[in-house]
């Protein structure tokens, strides 16, 4: 039985790539910039994953790496959740989903109230919550929904749940995806549900996203038709358009995140890939530029590490990284950050070995088609023979 386990810690970068500068991006470092605030990073199950060994965490400590490690570029030209989640399952993206840093045009918002029945608030790129505090009241009064969105490719639908039920909402974004095609086909269309009254609102879990599709098969697909069970966890769903996915489990933030993959580790007893997302260090702490909540969030996430390691058989693969950075020291804006993710490969098959820079993120699901045995990702450049053992 081989069973691969993939964590996305969301965000968690370590260090702005080469061509940062045309993101915006030069001199980010979401690890390092951590670092640097809180003098060191205390994550002893990391260190021993290797962490250390990628950025320096200061902790004075010589730690012998459990597994293997390094760090990849992204190749695909754009840093949103999307495509980096579709360059790890192998497709690479030559062109970014289109912004709109000055709102979206009348057109498409005219289209859209028509649909609906109803006049759009906001329309402007916001922060989620700094929006609600300004619009809500007003929201509250009239039934009129929020849209806003941010330096990413997002068209989002923000309303009280109990002023628009969730079924209405989702009906919305439904409608909004339908228009957002063609040239204006933004990455993704996100329904914000929130609660609580003036002063006091409050964004809920059933956040859900509508996205576009893969262009193509990606490895959950080919995993699928191989009848190999593939578990996505989180956001995966919404990611992938729910396309490739045998079972889907949502989350409410992190640590439910996480106890999600522990329990899935456990009771998943057949060939299986379980690939989670964890969404807060990147919506909650790093958009937020919020230091404190992210090391929090970090330390929390590796203090669970034994009880996944404690679970995994012998065939098992552990895969940690992310999907791109958002520095929440970063001061030149609040959006994603052009950097490398994090690679740490760890099993009681795999042996320690610095894994360097890798050119792609595209080289995770080679890895794990190769390790299936698929054959069908042709993408970026496996590193299983590096790191099994013979």
């Amino acid at each position: 039985m081989k069973r691969v386990i993939l964590i996305v810690l969301d965000s968690v970068g370590v260090g702005y790539m080469r061509d940062a500068k045309k993101f915006n991006d030069w001199g980010a470092n979401t690890l390092g910039h951590l670092r640097e605030y809180f003098g060191k990073l205390d994550l002893p199950e990391l260190e021993k994953m290797g962490l250390s060994r990628i950025i320096d965490l200061k902790t004075g400590r010589k730690v012998i790496p459990e597994g293997s490690f390094g760090k990849m570029k992204e190749k695909s030209n754009a840093k949103d959740t999307i495509i980096g989640h579709w360059e790890l399952m192998g497709i690479i993206s030559k062109k970014g989903f289109p912004l709109y840093p000055n709102g979206f045009p009348k057109s498409i918002i005219k289209k859209f109230e028509k649909r609906i029945g109803r006049k759009v608030l906001g329309n402007k790129p916001a922060s989620g919550t700094v929006i609600i505090e300004e619009l809500g009241e007003e929201h509250m009064k009239t039934g009129n929904p929020i849209v806003y969105t941010s330096a990413d490719s997002v068209f989002q639908i923000a309303a009280h749940e109990k002023v628009v039920p969730l079924r209405t909402l989702y009906k919305w974004c439904r409608i909004a995806r339908e228009i957002l095609s063609g040239k204006y086909r933004v990455g993704r269309v996100i329904a914000r549900p929130f609660i609580g009254r003036p002063g006091k609102f409050k964004r809920t879990y059933n956040r859900k996203d509508f996205s576009v599709s893969p262009p193509k098969k990606t490895l959950l697909d080919y995993l699928k038709e191989k009848r190999i069970k593939t578990i996505g966890i989180g956001k995966i769903g919404d990611i992938f358009n729910h396309k490739g996915l045998s079972i889907e489990i949502h989350t409410e933030g992190n640590r439910d995140g996480t106890l999600k993959t522990i329990k899935a580790i456990k009771e998943i007893k057949e060939k299986s890939f379980i690939f989670t997302n964890l969404v807060d260090f990147d919506s909650n702490y790093g958009h937020r530029r919020n230091p404190e909540g992210y090391y929090n969030a970090l330390k929390e996430f590796d203090s669970f590490l034994p009880e996944i390691k404690k679970n995994m058989k012998e065939n098992d693969i552990l895969i940690i990284t992310a999907d791109h950075g958002c520095d929440p020291l970063y001061k030149k804006h609040t959006d994603h950050t052009r950097e490398h993710v994090p690679l740490l490969v760890y099993g009681e098959r795999i042996k320690v070995k610095n894994l360097g820079i890798r050119e792609s993120f595209c080289d995770v699901a080679r890895t794990i088609d190769e390790y299936f045995g698929v054959g069908k990702i042709k993408t970026g450049k496996s590193f299983l023979k590096e790191v099994l053992k013979s």
